[in-house]
């Protein structure tokens, strides 16, 4: 629960020369686990040396935790927003500031009157469903599609293809309502240094149902089974506010009119539009492909690679809390890793780290398949599991693509034969290639695989056959020296799935500044498929600077029907 002191609208307050107030923001400010809001207040008071009557009002910005071995005891670490009373001599006072204020909306653009053709919105993940949710408060009345089907329905899909092998090419793990982040931890990680979209985002997932944590967490998360709830409500809300939502609605094609766009036919229908803003998501590679047909400039990016490890989330604990471990205030432990280049090795880091998660099969297309990892909201299974991938660079792939097509699906390419591989490792019917790493670091393929495990749908299988040498070599080389780092670890009790290859996209669509196409008019990629994004805030936070470009256009284009 968010503790936050009294004040006044719920609204930041400013320096009160009147009454002689302070607004300050206290930093490294240290209350025990399971604390409340009294031991806030009695931490701030003893920080300024002011009275209890003093302390006006306080809220809480930021929290994280230090549960480091060599502390005597674990602790919260705060950032506090204070309003106090009388005078005090900042310069004596550790960590204490006066509050600076900072932009903490999205700037406001005008609202939309009557435009011949309303925008549509392709792909219904973050990214899209942001971007349609801010052209609706715009007054927009957007058209989203979405070649899968609802959250809900989508979710009975998924279940009956990891039960039975049984896969939909529309409604997957990777394609319907919710995007490939409805079946992952659902990490809010940002490395974003856009604040108050990144602040919007949150608050808006706050209003669809999220805990309010997630606004001053470091290390925000939801959960799967949380998200499931949440994505219903958010498409509400955007068909409350004028929006259109269709499902089962595939992209097939687009038009333009010499660079300007001119229509897209959905669901075999022509849906004539002069503003597309697309968010595919990087799964969708026939769009990628329509894109290269139509002429739209690409190009290669850099990607990554590798497999999901996975081992028993009290070794991770241990190696991350020591002694404090098992302690009921701290949740389950997390970790990120990294291996620069070294000899014949390339660069390896973990990625998508999933505490008390499991392992999943991924599919968005039949015959091949990746994995990811997942988990609910609690943290709670007996493995946590993290990607360990090497980064693939576009030379890699020269030669990838085939005869006649784009140079830049050469990434394509390069992670479908590996997907394909994966597939024929495991057997077919989307059973995931699974290796001791004992047995993967001495070549060899033990008959079995441990028991506990996440992915109870797995095989033994040589990886050497999956994944491309220079991948294999660098792991062999990096992983055991990363594991080094989390103290405890047994590297008997690690497992490897294969393999991990839709890390990011491998394509990117140019835009301008505007996140308009560098190359056809009216089209607006956004999100992860765009190449200029990656993970759930990221994507949502360039579907809503996106949309907000394509209402100052919008604005422009309805002239003298614009209202502020």
């Amino acid at each position: 629960m968010v503790e936050q002191g009294k004040f006044k609208n719920n609204k930041r307050w400013k320096f009160d020369m009147k009454n002689r107030n302070l607004a300050l923001i206290i930093r490294q400010l240290e209350v025990p686990l399971g604390y409340s809001a009294s031991d806030v207040r009695i931490a701030i008071v003893r920080r300024l040396g002011c009275q209890k009557s003093d302390l006006i009002s306080f809220e809480v910005v930021r929290r994280s935790l230090d549960a480091r071995p060599r502390r005597s005891a674990p602790a919260v670490v705060l950032q506090v927003e204070v309003q106090s009373r009388g005078r005090l001599n900042l310069k004596r006072l550790r960590n204490v500031e006066r509050l600076v204020l900072a932009p903490t909306v999205v700037p406001a653009y005008p609202r939309i009157g009557k435009t011949e053709y309303r925008p549509v919105v392709v792909g219904a993940g973050p990214a899209g469903l942001m971007a349609a949710y801010h052209l609706a408060l715009a007054g927009a009345k957007p058209l989203l599609i979405e070649r899968g089907g609802r959250a809900e329905e989508r979710q009975q899909d998924v279940a009956a293809f990891w039960r039975t092998g049984t896969f939909n090419p529309e409604s997957n793990v990777l394609f319907g309502e919710g995007g490939a982040g409805l079946f992952s931890d659902g990490k809010l990680t940002a490395r974003s240094k856009d604040r108050p979209r990144v602040r919007r985002f949150c608050e808006t997932l706050v209003a669809c149902g999220a805990s309010a944590d997630i606004l001053i967490d470091s290390e925000p998360h939801v959960g799967s089974d949380k998200l499931l709830q949440i994505v219903p409500r958010l498409r509400a809300l955007i068909e409350e506010h004028g929006g259109e939502v269709c499902y089962h609605t595939k992209l097939e094609d687009i038009t333009f009119r010499g660079t300007h766009l001119d229509s897209i036919v959905a669901g075999g229908k022509r849906i004539e539009t002069r503003h597309l803003l697309l968010a595919v998501g990087h799964s969708a590679r026939d769009v990628y492909h329509l894109l290269a047909k139509r002429g739209v400039a690409l190009e290669s990016k850099p990607f990554a690679v590798g497999v999901r490890l996975e081992l028993p989330q009290e070794q991770i604990n241990f190696a991350q809390y020591g002694r404090f471990a098992g302690n009921p205030h701290l949740r389950a432990a997390s970790f990120k890793l990294t291996r620069r280049p070294e000899g014949d090795a390339a660069a390896c880091y973990s990625f998508c780290m999933c505490p008390g998660g499991m392992v999943i099969c991924c599919a968005s297309e039949d015959g091949m398949m990746t994995t990811n990892g997942m988990s609910l909201s609690a943290r709670s299974q007996f493995c946590g599991n993290a990607a360990f991938i090497v980064p693939v660079q576009p030379e890699t792939m020269q030669g990838a693509a085939r005869a006649g097509e784009h140079e830049a699906l050469a990434g394509i390419r390069f992670q479908e034969t590996i997907e394909r591989a994966a597939y024929e490792a495991g057997g077919g019917l989307f059973a995931v290639p699974a290796v001791r790493l004992m047995d993967f670091l001495a070549d060899r393929v033990s008959d079995d695989l441990p028991e506990p495990r996440s992915c109870s749908k797995a095989v033994p299988a040589d990886f050497s056959e999956v994944l491309p040498p220079f991948v294999v070599s660098t792991l062999k080389s990096a992983i055991p020296r990363m594991l080094r780092e989390l103290n405890g670890c047994k590297l008997e009790d690690v497992v490897l799935y294969a393999a991990e290859t839709r890390s990011s996209s491998p394509v990117r669509i140019l835009r301008d500044e505007q996140c308009c196409s560098a190359s056809h008019r009216g089209l607006y990629p956004a999100g992860e498929g765009s190449g200029y994004a990656g993970g759930i805030v990221s994507s949502a936070v360039d579907g809503l600077r996106a949309a907000e470009m394509l209402v100052q256009r919008l604005a422009l284009d309805a002239g003298p029907h614009a209202r502020a």
